[in-house]
């Protein structure tokens, strides 16, 4: 998916080490129904992050009329990401944080959106939010029981986010 490459890209060009998780490869969990995560990222200064990328897109911040504007700052998770992210920091221990990363493509100019670190990938704007799997719960709220989703309400999600490089 387009949003796990740009993120890996990002990575790269940032100079973060990583490892991309295959899921195909994880045969020592063979037997094991745990949602995999999709990059391992490593800190020097902190914990290592089990990163899990959700990609949304960002609406044009265009003047006038807010078109669009309900699905900025969009986060939802699933319940099984929560689940499979908290089983993975048991397996990995202390030194790793769960972490969910918004993978935001930019449906406007960069210069419209909200964010300082923009990442041109493809011919696409990104930018990539992160924050802590249990501050995220912490704040979150039941988006669709049918679906089992949780949110954070957008101008929180905002505040509490930050920038991939201050968790490294």
């Amino acid at each position: 998916m387009h949003y796990e490459a740009a993120f890996e890209d990002y990575l790269r060009a940032k100079g973060f080490p990583y490892i991309i998780v295959d899921e195909a490869k994880k045969a020592i969990f063979a037997g094991a129904s745990i949602k995999s995560f999709d990059f391992l990222v490593y800190s020097s200064g902190g914990p290592s992050l089990l990163v899990d990328v959700k990609g949304r897109k960002f609406p044009d911040a265009v003047p006038g009329p807010k078109r669009g504007a309900s699905r900025a700052w969009e986060n939802w998770i699933t319940r099984d990401d929560v689940d499979g992210l908290r089983e993975w920091q048991k397996v990995f221990g202390s030194d790793f944080l769960g972490t969910l990363v918004f993978a935001y493509w930019l449906q406007g100019p960069p210069s419209r959106a909200p964010f300082d670190d923009v990442h041109f990938f493809r011919k696409r704007h990104y930018a990539f939010l992160a924050i802590g799997l249990e501050e995220y719960v912490s704040a979150a709220h039941p988006r669709s029981a049918k679906w089992r989703t949780l949110t954070i309400a957008a101008r929180t999600f905002a505040q509490q986010a930050g920038d991939v490089a201050l968790f490294l």
